[in-house]
């Protein structure tokens, strides 16, 4: 089984996930930021990975301490799960449509973290999420994951669309690059031997 579960505790939030990579996209997600519980939601179901995520932060703040550090323990659990990576298809793309709005992600599981966002709002906010955090939840996500993560809107109107398909298009790109390639199951796919 492909799992792993991490607990990060700081000043400013207190949180615990879970994942298993090899499963059908159940989730149990609470933020307490409905609009991100949301987005969460669509990134398990879409990319088959179980997902349990407990957050407590300090929202009376504002939600940006909690967006990163679900990102940052999200991302330490997928390469934690990911192990030695051994006959994961690695690359993953997905281009995804919702109503009015397309977007790419495009995902590399590398070893080497690097995110380029090129999704823009219209509005400072969707729901009461501030929509700079996607970004930021993003950027953490990648960082901590050992990803090479590419994400660009190329065109939509509706905000709640324009986050929603980003999150889609990522959960079907990492559904791809962390299955299991049975051709290749007893190697890493790197000409270095290793990711």
């Amino acid at each position: 089984m492909r799992t792993a579960e991490i607990a990060r505790k700081t000043n400013e939030t207190e949180i615990t996930v879970s994942v298993n990579l090899d499963g059908t996209g159940t989730h149990d997600i609470a933020t307490g930021i409905g609009f991100f519980d949301h987005m969460l939601d669509q990134l398990s179901r879409h990319s088959l990975v179980d997902m349990t995520v407990r957050a407590k932060g300090d929202l009376h703040i504002d939600f940006h301490h909690t967006a990163e550090d679900v990102g940052i323990a999200l991302g330490q659990a997928i390469r934690e799960a990911l192990g030695d990576k051994k006959g994961i298809c690695r690359y993953a793309s997905a281009d995804l449509p919702m109503d009015g709005t397309l977007t790419r992600a495009a995902i590399d599981v590398s070893g080497r973290p690097f995110l380029v966002w090129k999704v823009g709002f219209t509005r400072d906010k969707v729901g009461e999420f501030d929509t700079e955090l996607f970004q930021e939840f993003f950027q953490a996500f990648a960082m901590n994951a050992g990803i090479t993560l590419h994400v660009e809107t190329f065109y939509g109107d509706n905000n709640h669309h324009v986050a929603e398909s980003a999150f889609k298009a990522v959960a079907r790109a990492l559904r791809t690059a962390v299955e299991i390639d049975p051709r290749v199951s007893d190697r890493v796919p790197s000409t270095k031997g290793t990711l």
